[in-house]
């Protein structure tokens, strides 16, 4: 009996222990809901007011926001809508026809992203449709001056001549692809396509599989190999936009189109990769994504959220084995348990994430292991909560 009582005992206080290291905040509502809800605490008034260095039109204000919009339409909740359409209005005159801190002449692929916002809200009733129309013209105006490679991929900047980077890819071609197909124009779709034929042909690495970060066609960068024009390193979160990129194109990339199975084998060639580079011990991916446990290298947030998030995508819409579920879920929990953290005023905060990953420029970036581990970590990094609240959302369907 005494036996019998000591294992009840130990039972309910190790329930209680795992209780009690769940994140409290907004307590009742999924992960996806608190940390949006945590996200809009923290901006109020959206992302448009100056003095916030994310009011600037690109890439991260679009990631946020998309993210946003997946819990609008997971819940209904009108307030995640009308947060969605009062920021990109900031950013918008009446007629749609400039963005505030856009210039077209930049030639930079980091400022299409947020035009999928644009799509989304100019297929929504009642309101002004034309006016996010127009404005994701302009930014398709762009795509269709984007300076190139020789083969046709597109530089992930003007100022960066001949290179294309992975981070290009999720920037893109998700939303060339959807305003291929709202807007009936099919050889979009083959544009797209080739952008990722390009990234499969020179960035894939043949030994392990894993994508380098960029590759240069002119071999005149100081970090690309001279043979292959590939950058030395294989960088987490650049692989992690390169599999979000996949997932996302394949929403809208028509099922009679020649390359839509070529995306799928993409996909399917990528996720026993990220399955094989998972940390076994966190579920997590690391910062340089072949050198676990090298000093100096860590479980990095954003790369290991955007994995989940394309591994249980892709399971879910079937382009993927149903073996990798296991494998998002670990990553899944990894991620909540080390990283997401109660805040003492309810809010949830996302510890973890590197704050940004380059190659050039100035300073220099030479694309070496020391460069990828000199970038600072943030807390509340717009590039690791966006992707965990997309990963948390596809976890939540799976339930």
């Amino acid at each position: 009996m005494l036996l019998r009582f000591r294992f009840l005992l130990c039972s309910l206080l190790l329930v209680a222990y795992q209780v009690s290291a769940q994140p409290k905040s907004n307590a009742g509502k999924p992960l996806s809901q608190q940390m949006t809800d945590s996200f809009m605490k923290w901006f109020p008034d959206s992302l448009g007011l100056e003095q916030n260095k994310a009011a600037r039109w690109g890439y991260e204000q679009g990631l946020m926001l998309k993210a946003v919009e997946r819990v609008w339409q997971r819940t209904g909740e009108r307030k995640y809508f009308d947060y969605i359409v009062r920021t990109i209005n900031y950013s918008l005159p009446p007629d749609g026809s400039s963005i505030a801190r856009f210039k077209l002449e930049d030639y930079n692929l980091d400022n299409i992203n947020t035009g999928r916002v644009l799509l989304t809200l100019s297929q929504q009733p009642g309101l002004e449709q034309q006016r996010y129309h127009t404005a994701a013209q302009l930014l398709h105006k762009q795509l269709e001056g984007q300076p190139t490679t020789k083969e046709g991929g597109y530089w992930h900047k003007k100022r960066y001549t001949h290179q294309m980077w992975l981070d290009g890819l999720y920037m893109a071609e998700p939303f060339a692809a959807e305003y291929s197909k709202l807007f009936n124009k099919p050889t979009g779709f083959d544009h797209v396509a080739l952008q990722f034929a390009q990234v499969e042909k020179h960035l894939v690495d043949a030994k392990t599989g894993l994508l380098y970060h960029g590759y240069d066609e002119s071999r005149e960068q100081q970090w690309a190999n001279k043979t292959t024009g590939q950058s030395p390193n294989f960088w987490g979160r650049g692989m992690g936009w390169y599999a979000m990129a996949l997932v996302d194109v394949l929403d809208y990339f028509p099922k009679n189109h020649p390359q839509r199975q070529n995306l799928i084998k993409y996909l399917q060639r990528l996720a026993p990769v990220l399955a094989k580079y998972q940390d076994p011990k966190t579920g997590g991916w690391w910062q340089v994504s072949d050198q676990a446990g090298r000093a100096g290298n860590y479980i990095e947030t954003s790369a290991s959220c955007m994995f989940v998030y394309a591994l249980q995508k892709g399971v879910r819409l079937g382009y993927l084995d149903k073996k990798y579920v296991a494998v998002a879920r670990r990553g899944y929990q990894g991620i909540v348990k080390q990283f997401v953290q109660p805040e003492p005023d309810g809010t949830l905060a996302l510890n973890g994430t590197v704050s940004v990953g380059g190659l050039g420029g100035t300073p220099y970036r030479d694309g070496s292991y020391e460069y990828y581990l000199s970038e600072p970590l943030k807390k509340n990094d717009f590039k690791g909560v966006g992707p965990f609240i997309m990963a948390s959302v596809e976890m939540e369907m799976a339930k």
